[in-house]
């Protein structure tokens, strides 16, 4: 074991290192024919970069992800993995290239392994592209992404996709992951639509349920109405949201993050239900003139307005939502599924709809979510 930590490196730039001084050199030594991609993408806080030293204490360290033609997979990856394995160091700049075996009991969790001997157990993954995108998404790369595929997608995941680093391309690892860069326009508006909704079916019953004396409840229905506010922003800007964790800290990168940030402690500090209120008009004010902002539809209302006359503060009831798919049905590339989906109720994309940790994470239950959409689910989960 050694005597002390090395110093901190932000994962990306340890793992780009360490392909470009410790990997490279050994593929181009005896595999230079080999076509292949090399990168870091999906599952890590380091692809997002966000990861700090707390993130290295475990599933964390030198790793590289090694894409390969599919006939490739099978005739090259043992040699390669073994390879690696007898040529590369111990330590990258001081950190172990060997980690522990994947722990079964900590949903495959692996650890730094600072032993002096032994195989040195890399994690240069070896795969194809399409092994990857079938595990990861439950998405066969070789068809067109449908309007339920980007529905269905958890878009914590596809911000890993597009985040992260290719280090090298030789197998178009770069332009497949640009196919899910950003949601399609008529995607993207009936996701607002459906954001919309959401704040829609809510805006109201924080001040019921607070009139009441629920100031429990209305604390829960005031921290709901900041998520889905914040999951606007994100949609409004053009950016995937990250799973839980990391929601907060990418937030914080939004362009109307000074603004917003504020004001959302505010209310998630409250006491009652009339200082909540009062910090979330500004918050709804300021995000309905961002909606405003991208002209995607006529003029809606920026100020707030009672509920049918009850003393309870509203920004929209109904009219955002409204206004969009107005927008969507009248629009000549709307595509088929989107304008079925604009008759049934708003239920929108799977994360809007459900927050299980399980569901998001792991792709077979894509394609039941898929079936919401279309009923079918033609592509393999």
């Amino acid at each position: 074991m050694t005597s002390s930590k090395p110093q901190f490196i932000p994962g990306l730039e340890l793992c780009e290192g360490f392909y470009r001084d410790a990997v490279e050199p050994i593929l181009q030594k005896h595999f230079v024919e080999l076509p292949y991609s090399a990168a870091l993408i999906a599952s890590g806080s380091e692809v997002l970069g966000f990861d700090t030293e707390i993130s290295s204490d475990h599933h964390w360290g030198p790793r590289v992800m090694m894409f390969l033609k599919p006939d490739d997979v099978s005739t090259y990856a043992s040699a390669v993995s073994k390879k690696l394995s007898d040529e590369l160091p111990r330590l990258y700049k001081g950190y172990p290239t060997s980690f522990s075996a994947p722990n079964a009991g900590e949903h495959g969790v692996q650890l730094l392994d600072y032993s002096q001997s032994g195989p040195i157990n890399h994690r240069v993954e070896i795969l194809s592209m399409e092994q990857f995108f079938d595990d990861y998404l439950g998405f066969d790369i070789t068809q067109a992404v449908q309007a339920s595929d980007w529905l269905s997608f958890p878009g914590q995941k596809l911000r890993t996709i597009v985040a992260g680093k290719v280090f090298h391309d030789d197998i178009g690892l770069n332009s497949t992951r640009q196919r899910f860069a950003f949601y399609p326009e008529d995607v993207w508006l009936y996701l607002l639509a459906c954001g919309w909704t959401r704040i829609e079916q809510e805006e109201h019953l924080m001040g019921r349920a607070g009139s009441v004396g629920d100031e429990v409840g209305a604390g829960i229905i005031a921290a709901r109405l900041v998520r889905d506010l914040m999951n606007l922003c994100f949609l409004m800007e053009r950016q995937y949201a990250p799973y839980p964790k990391w929601f907060g800290t990418a937030f914080k990168k939004l362009s109307c993050a000074p603004v917003l940030e504020p004001i959302f402690k505010s209310v998630l500090s409250a006491d009652s239900w009339q200082e909540r209120e009062r910090h979330l008009i500004p918050a709804y004010e300021f995000v309905a003139a961002r909606h405003n902002s991208l002209n995607i539809t006529d003029k809606m209302p920026q100020r707030v307005q009672s509920f049918h006359g009850r003393p309870f503060s509203v920004i929209s009831m109904g009219v955002f939502s409204r206004g969009i798919c107005d927008k969507l049905s009248q629009m000549p590339s709307t595509g088929e599924e989107i304008r079925k989906l604009l008759k049934k109720p708003l239920i929108g994309s799977v994360e809007q709809f459900c927050d299980s940790t399980d569901i998001l994470s792991n792709a077979s239950w894509r394609n039941g979510i898929r079936n919401l959409y279309d009923g079918e689910g033609n592509n393999k989960a």
